[in-house]
């Protein structure tokens, strides 16, 4: 508990500040008061990273509370992050797709394809990543605040650089439409459909953090039939993700989309897995038959 002085010890480099908080201070409170700079920074305590509403009272510390922080440099928030990861591949796509010169042969520059399915793929890849945008700005709530920018950096080359390589081979000149024709591409529009599945789940979570930090549940189902996935998976919006990238690679029968769309499972995968755990972790009645991401298998 913090001392009846009311003072708080923070370790800063081999030196130590003293700054005068109340026991109900909350990290946040302690941050605002230490942000004498333009630096961003996490404290810890004990090798743990603390949250901003954390009680200083309710910390398992003494009579005087040391924290240690660390620079994190530069930062962006969220909503930023995700608008330049999503409007670049939204606005590069268009660029092949409408032939800009240079891009292909100087008797291409802004022709069109003769096959349909290169427009048809064009607006489900300008539709998803509009979905996104909108999803950012009005849906998405941000457990955490900002992103490194080197982390920034590294996730605009991956997305912006395989939105111009598949955009690339898809408004080619020379593309073949997919082997089985319209077929194959109505059943893929068909799975791309889990945009609405993937969209009623970001709803469905951003409904949940309503509540506030000190409101903490997790996700069940809901009368929408999009949520009732949250029976078989903890992360249904990472499962209908992979279902739309699988239906844009079965329409546009696109080396490129299909690789784009194995790294994104690999790495979802990888997220529904940590979600997962700390779901186990922290609620104790979560249910057992849960899959991070594939019903029954993974």
């Amino acid at each position: 508990l913090c001392c009846p002085r009311n003072k708080l010890n923070l370790c800063v480099t081999n030196q130590h500040v003293c700054i005068q908080v109340e026991p109900q201070s909350t990290i946040a409170d302690i941050k605002a008061l230490f942000h004498k700079s333009s630096i961003c920074f996490a404290f810890f305590s004990v090798g743990n990273q603390l949250k901003d509403d954390e009680v200083l009272q309710n910390l398992p510390v003494g009579t005087t509370a040391v924290l240690y922080f660390r620079d994190l440099g530069p930062q962006l928030g969220w909503t930023m992050v995700f608008m330049s990861e999503y409007a670049g591949p939204l606005l590069i796509y268009l660029l092949f797709y409408f032939r800009l010169p240079h891009i292909y042969a100087h008797k291409y520059a802004f022709s069109t394809s003769p096959h349909p399915v290169v427009s048809l793929a064009c607006a489900c890849h300008t539709f998803h990543y509009i979905k996104r945008l909108v999803e950012t700005i009005f849906v998405h709530r941000f457990s955490h605040g900002t992103m490194p920018l080197k982390t920034i950096i590294r996730n605009c080359v991956y997305y912006w650089g395989f939105s111009a390589w598949l955009a690339y081979y898809i408004n080619h000149p020379l593309y073949t439409p997919p082997s089985f024709g319209e077929r194959q591409v109505n059943y893929a529009i068909i799975i791309f459909l889990c945009e609405a599945g993937n969209f009623s789940i970001h709803w469905s979570l951003s409904s949940l953090k309503g509540g506030g930090a000190k409101c903490r549940r997790f996700p069940h189902p809901s009368k929408n039939p999009f949520t009732w996935l949250f029976f078989f998976v903890s992360c249904p919006n990472y499962t209908y993700e992979v279902g739309v990238w699988v239906g844009f690679s079965i329409m546009t029968q696109c080396v490129p989309v299909v690789l784009f769309t194995l790294i994104g499972f690999v790495q979802m995968t990888i997220w529904a897995k940590g979600k997962h755990r700390a779901y186990t972790r922290e609620f104790k009645d979560y249910p057992t038959f849960r899959m991070p991401i594939l019903p029954f298998v993974l």
